[in-house]
This record gives structure tokens, sequence and C-alpha cells, in this order.
């Protein structure tokens, strides 16, 4: 019977250290958290400011004589009539609405064109005589534009698009010289509003996600203005419309996104099973 629970006693104080030896064995380490990069995607709509600099090859223009009453049948008429180029500055702000549709609103400057014209006439007694004018057309448009973005290669998006809106047209400085004759005139700087609007085509280099580099070309028309002629030495006052106002624009111009970068951002992901 001795014998009997001493060999117990011995078998359960060898299960005991046995169960202590393999609690104090090393555990194996859990596998490690992995990480994967995630880029944060841009959104598909954003606003922008945009500005642009560009020179207007304006296209020649009617000028339409238009006399008080007295002078009604003196048989003037323009024999020839000549403008100059002018230079602009261009600057709006819109919306992208994802990535192949865009709407914006801008405002344009255009600086003073040259404005040459000579007419001639002929009094009932005999004699032929000319007027030799001169002056500034000065114009400011307003547009609500509307892009169509065709895709984009390797940075490069080309683009379409159509404006519509209002110009403000001035003729500056306005003068009359006769010739032939003693009489001279000096032009009202009077200014109009009219309705106006563009075609545009282009293309964009995307320098990053929010800043772009826009190349294009803008045809603009932009409505008409009449000045009258306040005369010196006893004329009458007639006036003269200067109309079928447009002009091949040139454009270089930037957009800014209003929206930050995508930033990548690291999300852990587990393997543990």
């Amino acid at each position: 019977m001795v014998s009997v629970t001493l060999l117990i006693r011995v078998a359960a104080a060898t299960m005991v250290s046995t169960t202590a030896f393999a609690a104090d064995m090393p555990q194996p380490m859990p596998p490690p958290m992995q990480y994967q990069p995630i880029v944060m995607e841009q959104p598909a709509s954003a606003w922008y400011l945009r500005g642009d600099i560009g020179v207007g090859i304006t296209n020649k223009f009617d000028v339409t004589y238009l006399p008080s009453p007295p002078d009604v049948g003196n048989g003037f008429a323009f024999d020839q009539h000549s403008n100059g180029d002018t230079v602009f500055i261009n600057a709006g702000i819109g919306y992208e609405f994802n990535n192949w549709l865009r709407f914006d609103v801008t405002g344009t400057y255009r600086s003073k064109t040259d404005v040459n014209a000579f007419g001639s006439y002929s009094f009932p007694g005999g004699g032929t005589f000319g007027d030799s004018y001169h002056g500034y057309l000065q114009s400011w448009i307003a547009l609500a534009n509307a892009y169509i973005d065709l895709g984009t290669w390797d940075c490069l998006t080309p683009f379409v698009g159509a404006g519509i809106g209002g110009a403000y047209n001035k003729m500056a400085d306005l003068t009359d010289v006769g010739i032939g004759t003693s009489g001279r005139g000096i032009g009202l700087n009077s200014s109009e509003w009219h309705a106006a609007y563009a075609l545009y085509a282009g293309l964009t280099y995307n320098v990053t996600q929010s800043f772009k580099v826009d190349l294009s070309y803008r045809y603009l028309n932009y409505g008409s203005v009449t000045d009258t002629i306040n005369c010196i030495g006893g004329c009458n006052p007639d006036s003269y419309k200067f109309g079928s106002l447009s002009s091949q624009d040139l454009m270089l111009g930037v957009r800014f996104l209003l929206q930050p970068e995508a930033t990548p951002v690291a999300m852990p992901i587990s393997t543990r099973g």
C-alpha cells in the first residue's frame, strides 16, 4: 500500500513540474501588422480661380455714317477704315463639375485699339472734300462659359467651350479733321452695353491635381459702339457706328483648384487569421 501511494505522489509531482516547465517555454510571437499605402482620391468636383493674358487680333469692323437731319443726302461715304490689335487680361472663378465638364464666369479688360477712317463727300456747287477720323476703342467683357474636357493623355487635356454675356464698349478720343476745309470735331467718348458671345478651343497641361496651365484660342463677338462728333466751326453733329466688333484671341492662362492635393495615408491591414 505504501509503495502504491508513493508512486501516485511521484507521478503527480512529475505532471506539475512538466506543466510549470511548459508554461516557462517561450511562446510564438503573433504575426506583425502590415501596412499598405492607400491614396485618398481627389474629389470629383472643385471650385477654381483662373487668370489669363492674351493678344486680340481684331477683325476689321464696319463703320456706318449716321448723318444729322441737315446732312442727309450730302453723299458722304467712307473710302477706307482700319483698326489695330490689342492686349487683354482675363480673370474669373469657376466650378469643375467632374473630369469632363466645367463652368466659369470671367471678366476681361481689353486695352485701347486704334481706329482710323477716311471719308469723302461733294458739295452741290462742286468740289470734293474729305474727313479723317481717329480714335480708340476700349472694351470690358463679362462672360458665363461652359467647357467640355475631351480626355487626358500624358497630362494633356484638349477642350472646347462656349460663352455668352455682355460687352461694355467705349469710343475714346474720337476726332474728325476736315481735309480741304477748316472743319474739326471731337467725339463725346460714348459708351454702350451690347450682347457678346465666345467660342473656345484649347489644350490644358495638368502640372498637378490643383494647378493647370491653359493655352487656348477664343473667337469673340462683342457688339458695337456709336459716337457723335461735336463740330468746331459751324458743321452739323453727325454720328458714326462702329459695328460687327469681333476678335481672334490667343490666351495663356492658369487655373488654381481650391482643393488640397491628395496625400497618401498608410492604413493598417492585419494578416492574422
